[in-house]
Parts: structure tokens; sequence; C-alpha cells
């Protein structure tokens, strides 16, 4: 029955609404509303919809080896119009196809044709950013370039060690160049060769570069920890004036950067230190009075520290070498070199590039062999770098650094109990 009374109001086109009082006699009088009810079609809304045309986002990097079809392509776009324009404009050409790292952005209609494409990557200047925007317009494609600033983030995580460095910092998806940094940063303390133990684990603030909001590069460590056989190992960065260098120190205020660089590679791995070996081309049982460095062919080699250029050319059984003077009668072999790239006589900073890996001279492989001497004398080169000195903070930035350094702290402790009660 009240079914059927309501198809009936349904069908007449109005409703009703009543309200009823079947216990008290006298409630308010019933009052009765009418409205109209229009009858919805979707014929309307499906056409208006259809008029919408969908579009997707896709991202990815840019390669060296990349062609306009190729990179279209990987972007899950057939489009020969844009391919063509993409080939045929100069500015295209000149700063996205063959060009590796540019962070790639493309909106895409569903036919799979190009709509937008926006490309960026950071400058040598670390500040800021180019964008390459190719946008479909109803006359065709355009490309235009311009620049933008570059945003800081900072972001904080850990790792832990179950094999090596570069495994943990792989597990928790951390960048390379991080990794690179917290070996170089703690380099003068750890041995990241010998003396890493299952269990020991990190904790590091970096920096991320953003580009409209895209995460483009990371950029340098703040703030590191790393605890290794049970003893804590601190570092932030201090730079008491734009306009000079910073670096990175304990939380004491002594500098983490000595007199000489721990390796002259930026990280690999020890293929034969200072010791007696089994000779491999000789067969017999000598002294190695260096470190070898396995490295594939080209990789760069750097000063470990402030010299001038001794010797640079071909030194028999060494092969390409290069001999550095530097003070107190110290001097360091860079030998088996692919190529030099200094001369006699020419001074090198530390960390500046003086040659590349390669195999020459005695040598069954691409990799390096370096010496370190004392008045003549060789030295392991480990213990020497590690030996030397570090120089504290600047007196009159004294107390900025320990204003500083008293809130590195607090974020480190913190750091370490948030990692310890997320790590299994």
């Amino acid at each position: 029955m009240r079914v059927g009374v309501l198809a009936m109001f349904l069908a007449s086109g109005a409703i009703a609404v009543a309200g009823f009082s079947a216990v008290n006699p006298d409630a308010a009088p019933i009052k009765q509303l009418v409205e109209s009810v229009t009858n919805i079609t979707l014929d309307s809304q499906i056409n208006s919809l259809s008029k919408d045309k969908l579009r997707l986002y896709r991202t990815d990097v840019s390669r060296s080896s990349d062609t306009a079809e190729s990179m279209l392509t990987r972007l899950g776009m057939s489009d020969k119009a844009a391919a063509d324009f993409m080939r045929a404009n100069p500015l295209v050409r000149e700063s996205l196809i063959g060009k590796s790292a540019r962070l790639l952005n493309a909106e895409v209609d569903d036919d799979n044709r190009l709509l937008k494409l926006t490309a960026r990557w950071v400058t040598d200047s670390n500040a800021n950013f180019q964008r390459l925007v190719i946008e479909q317009t109803g006359q065709g494609f355009t490309a235009i370039r311009d620049t933008g600033e570059l945003k800081a983030s900072v972001k904080l995580t850990g790792g832990l060690i179950q094999t090596s460095l570069f495994a943990a910092t792989d597990d928790a998806r951390i960048p390379d160049s991080i990794a690179v940094q917290l070996a170089e940063i703690f380099s003068g303390d750890i041995d990241f060769h010998r003396a890493l133990r299952k269990g020991d684990y990190f904790t590091v603030t970096y920096e991320t570069l953003e580009a409209d909001g895209e995460a483009l590069k990371p950029g340098k460590v703040l703030t590191a920890e790393f605890m290794n056989k049970g003893k804590s190992h601190q570092a932030m960065w201090f730079q008491d004036n734009p306009a000079k260098p910073g670096g990175y120190y304990n939380l004491q205020g002594q500098s983490l950067r000595r007199t000489y660089l721990a390796s002259p590679l930026a990280f690999s791995r020890v293929s034969s230190g200072f010791s007696m070996r089994f000779h491999p081309i000789f067969q017999t049982w000598r002294a190695h009075l260096g470190v070898d460095y396995a490295a594939a062919k080209g990789t760069p080699v750097r000063s470990v520290g402030v010299g001038t250029v001794e010797n640079a050319g071909n030194m028999g059984g060494y092969g390409n070498a290069v001999v550095i003077k530097h003070n107190n009668g110290h001097a360091t072999v860079y030998a088996h070199l692919s190529k030099m790239l200094v001369r006699r006589g020419q001074s090198v900073s530390q960390g500046q590039t003086i040659g590349l890996v390669g195999a020459t001279g005695w040598a069954t492989g691409p990799h390096l062999h370096f010496e370190f001497r004392v008045n003549g004398v060789h030295k392991d080169p480990q213990q020497l770098a590690r030996q030397s000195e570090s120089v504290p903070v600047p007196s009159y930035a004294r107390d900025q650094f320990n204003r500083q350094a008293t809130d590195v702290a607090k974020q480190l402790a913190s750091a370490s109990v948030a990692f310890a009660n997320t790590t299994p």
C-alpha cells in the first residue's frame, strides 16, 4: 500500500511530506510541503564528459643514448609529430637529445600523444636549474627554455650495516653521492674498507635540491652520526660566513678534514693492502709497499694533499705514474694510470684530479697503485692519513659553532633513538 502511494506521488511529479502526531492531539497542525521534481537524464552529463580529454602524467630521466623516439617511447608515447619537432628544433637538440640526467615530466592525452614535456636539470652552480618546456599548441609545438631557482629541503634517514656501506645506503634508498660524502666525512676515523662490522649503523640529514617542487638531486650532508664497533662518530657542516668555504667538524670543534685524504679515489675497494703478498706477475712473496684500489679504467684519481708534481711520465713497472711532493719530506705516488692530467712542476690542491685509473706497467688489470713515502721510506698510507693533523674551528667563530653544535647534538640524539626504534 505504502509503495503504491509513493509511486503515485513520483508519477505525478510531486512529493508531499507530512508530519504526523499519533499520540498528542494538542500537537501543532499538520503541514504539507509540495516540491516539484525534475527528471534527471544522464545524456547531457555523458555528452559533457565526452568532450573532456583524459590527461596522463609520466616521469622518467633522460639518457645520453636517447633519441627523440626512444625518449617518447619510454614515456609511453607514439607521436611522430612530436618526435619530428624535437629532432628539428635547435633548442631541444642542444638541451635534451643525447643529454643524461634530465628529469622528465610528460603530460600525455588518451591517444598517447604529447601535450607537454618539461625537462629540468641542475647547472654547475647548484643554485639554479634549467627548465625546457615543449608544448602542443593550436599552431603546433613550441619549445622554451628558462632558468629557475633551486630550493633546498632537508631529509633525515639512516642505515644498518650488513655487508658494506654502499649496500646499506642502497637498502635505505640513500643516493650514492650522499654515501660517498659519508665515506669522505668519516674516512679519517673509520676504515670503510676493513673496519666496518655487521650491526654498525648511521643516521644522516642531507639536503635535497628541488626544482618546482620536484627532487632534482641530492645536496650536501648537514649532520651525521656513525656507530662503528660501539663507538660514536659525529659530524656537522659548519660555515661561519657564506662568503667563506665551510667544512665538517666533530661536535668538539675539530675539523674532520685532515692534511691528507684517506684515499686517492672518491670511494673504492682495497684489493691489496700495505703488507706481504704473493705477487700476481712474479709469482713470489714480496712486500707490497703501497695500497692497490680496484677501480674501473677511467676512474678519476685525486691528489690526497697539497703539493707539487715531482714527476709525471712512464716509470717502468709503475707504468704511467705521477709523483707529488708534499711538505715535511712527504711524497705520494699514483701508478698504472691510463692518462695523466698534470705535468712536472705543477702545483696541485687537495682533491684535484691528477689522472685516470688504468692498467699500464706491471698490472694484470685496471687498478690504482698508491704509495706514501716519508723521506724516501714507504709508509702505510691509510695510517698516515688518519694520523695527519686537523684544524679546529677559528676562535672568532667558536661561540657561533657551540650554539649550532648544541642543537645538532639534540638532533643526532633524537635521530639515533628514532632509528633504533624502527630497526628490526
